[in-house]
């Protein structure tokens, strides 16, 4: 969106989680020299509220989930499960917007317009780059639904590791059960578990995926128990190393979807 018109400093790097990542010195630094500050907002970064205020940035802070119609979050919060531990992460309004390519779009009109307000003389720029992207992500979106419309009605329910991907499943047409809500507790017990796994029997579920940025051992366990293997790694709440297969946003939703479509329809 800025091209080389902006110097941009990313705080969470590839393969990072958001949700509990600790700030550093540099980062409140950043903030300080910043002209503009973009986040994701609905409590998607808990660091962020004290490290604007640790930076005394007097930039403008926009939350590009900004006129996104937000969805709840089942029991009012969802876990990542690290190092083998279950971490809850309360929220009422679940902030994974941006697995519905469509709200995507809402972001880049939100970056544009932080960017016009802050930048005046280069508007037109980003008005341009904002309209070429716009139209990229319109041919995403219209890939992502003919992929998903060429799985069977029962072939469209898979598990993923915790609760990213809802706004992705209401926009395409796809249910994704997880460990969200499965245990309070430290870890799920066994109960928890096969309880899970009679969910998984009887929505005939098809496949379940891995994340880049989650534990994998329940998931394997759930699996292995399930009678099924792991189909691949899912991209939810970050990015990849610029060699892997999910650099940026556009080849991370891409990735998704052929990775899920293909294990749903039975191609591996």
């Amino acid at each position: 969106m800025g091209g080389d018109r902006i110097d941009l400093r990313i705080l969470v790097g590839p393969n990072s989680d958001a949700h509990v990542y600790e700030p550093r010195p540099a980062n409140a630094m950043a903030l300080a020299e910043a002209d503009v500050v973009l986040t994701n907002g609905l409590q998607f970064e808990g660091f962020m509220d004290r490290l604007i205020a640790a930076s005394a940035t007097e930039a403008d802070v926009v939350a590009l989930t900004e006129n996104v119609a937000a969805r709840e979050e089942p029991g009012g919060g969802h876990y990542h499960f690290i190092d083998g531990e279950a971490i809850f992460h309360a929220g009422g309004l679940d902030p994974h917007t941006w697995q519905s390519v469509v709200n995507a779009k809402i972001y880049v009109e939100n970056i544009r317009d932080a960017f016009c307000e802050a930048d005046a003389i280069n508007c037109a720029a980003y008005e341009a780059n904002a309209e070429a992207y716009l139209a990229e992500l319109d041919a995403l979106d219209a890939e992502i639904r003919a992929s998903v419309g060429g799985l069977p009605e029962d072939r469209r329910v898979g598990v993923v590791a915790h609760n990213a991907f809802g706004y992705y499943e209401a926009e395409y047409g796809l249910r994704f059960l997880s460990p969200q809500g499965v245990s309070t507790e430290s870890e799920a017990s066994a109960a928890d578990v096969a309880g899970l796994i009679e969910q998984m029997r009887e929505a005939d579920a098809g496949a379940i995926f891995a994340e880049n940025i989650s534990d994998t051992r329940l998931l394997e366990q759930i699996a292995s128990e399930a009678g099924l293997e792991i189909s691949g790694v899912l991209y939810s709440d970050a990015l990849s190393e610029p060699d892997g297969p999910a650099p940026t946003y556009i080849a991370m939703m891409r990735h998704n979807t052929r990775t899920i479509t293909s294990a749903l329809a039975g191609d591996q």
